[in-house]
């Protein structure tokens, strides 16, 4: 399988925030900028298989400054590392005031997508080219996040086996 660059499946989604996405105080709710995120990371997933692809978890969600309604809203998504089914795409929201033109970095994101065939079981995707040493940064830190998180889901497993010596927080 021939193998594609990051840039082929990169997508930038802006969206402007209205009072609908905002709670009363004019400050957009976190739910809103979360479904604009999987938007955006779907579209980056699809891109890079051109497969039904679903997401299978959000690794990190940080929020950084406010959105208020009004903003114009900026979703960048690429993806950062792909295995056999699986691949992870980062996203990066940005905030821009229209009326000042003030931006800011107000959110990131990491979401792990899994691709499907026509019978919704898991396929083989195409391996991803790196060609700088940024995406070559992202692609090692990514790794990094895989690593944990299957490390956690095993753990996660073991207590949901033996739930009598699970001690629950």
């Amino acid at each position: 399988m021939e193998g594609k660059r990051v840039e082929e499946s990169s997508v930038v989604l802006c969206h402007v925030m209205l009072p609908q996405d905002a709670n009363p105080a004019g400050l957009v709710h976190g739910g809103a900028i979360m479904k604009q995120i999987d938007n955006a990371a779907g579209v980056a997933a699809t891109k890079h298989t051109r497969t039904v692809c679903v997401t299978a978890s959000i690794d990190r969600l940080d929020f950084y400054h406010p959105v208020q309604v009004g903003n114009l809203v900026t979703f960048k998504a690429s993806l950062n590392q792909v295995g056999r089914t699986s691949m992870e795409v980062g996203v990066r929201i940005e905030t821009e005031d229209l009326l000042t033109g003030k931006k800011n970095h107000t959110a990131s994101a990491y979401l792990t997508f899994v691709a499907f065939g026509p019978d919704f079981k898991p396929v083989e995707i195409p391996p991803l080219i790196l060609d700088n040493d940024v995406e070559r940064r992202r692609n090692r830190e990514a790794e990094n996040r895989r690593k944990i998180r299957l490390a956690e889901k095993k753990n996660e497993k073991l207590h949901q086996e033996d739930v009598d010596n699970c001690e629950c927080d």
